[in-house]
């Protein structure tokens, strides 16, 4: 492989906020009378608005009203980390480091809005890292669709073979993998299915373990 730049959800890989996604999600949708459980906030994670509709919709019926359950979690989750911050996943900053030593460029895929993404990333000293910041916002198709993947390449002056793509949902991973990236996975919430592993070219127990494929 000639990895050449590293391309990063936010989310569940380089943030434990994945937890709190889930939390405020079934928070927000039972405030708002859906019974909102763990399993439809899983079914969720990285998946673009257009996607996350037709899924919820699926679950919950129609009358399911995205927007005022997802402003809601915005609104929980916003005051939750305003008072209690957030916290990096173990080695995110160690391994953003030693990309930048060994000369690699460094870009991030995220569903997040990039307001709150840099918001993010500037609260535990990660975004000085990013050499690119690609929102779903920024392409027409977000996750697990490859827009997001094959655009952050792009503002890297990369080809996606030439980037490893770090991911921690079965979603994201359809979207890295579809981008051509080589796709890594290191599960958060839950761990791969077949389908999933089909798609990876590892799965990996931490964010440290990536250089062991990034040459020096």
């Amino acid at each position: 492989m000639d990895i050449k730049g590293v391309i990063f959800d936010m989310d569940g890989v380089l943030l434990d906020s994945e937890k709190l996604y889930v939390r405020f999600w079934c928070e927000a949708g039972q405030s708002c009378g859906f019974p909102f459980e763990v399993k439809h906030a899983l079914a969720i994670r990285s998946m673009a608005r257009p996607y996350a509709i037709e899924r919820l919709r699926g679950f919950f019926g129609d009358s399911f009203d995205y927007d005022e359950v997802r402003n809601k979690r915005i609104e929980l989750m916003g005051a939750y980390v305003e008072e209690n911050g957030i916290e990096p996943k173990p080695y995110a900053e160690y391994i953003l480091k030693t990309l930048k030593e060994r000369g690699k460029k460094i870009a991030l895929a995220t569903a997040t809005a990039p307001d709150r993404a840099t918001k993010y990333l500037s609260r535990v000293n990660l975004l000085e890292y990013f050499d690119e910041i690609v929102c779903a916002s920024m392409v027409k198709n977000g996750k697990p669709a490859p827009d997001i993947y094959r655009f952050a390449a792009e503002k890297l002056g990369l080809e996606p073979e030439n980037c490893i793509a770090v991911e921690d949902s079965p979603n994201g991973v359809v979207s890295a993998s579809s981008a051509g990236c080589v796709t890594i996975m290191i599960p958060d919430m839950d761990e791969p299915d077949e389908e999933t592993r089909r798609r990876v070219f590892a799965v990996l127990g931490s964010l440290k373990e990536i250089e062991d494929y990034i040459a020096r």
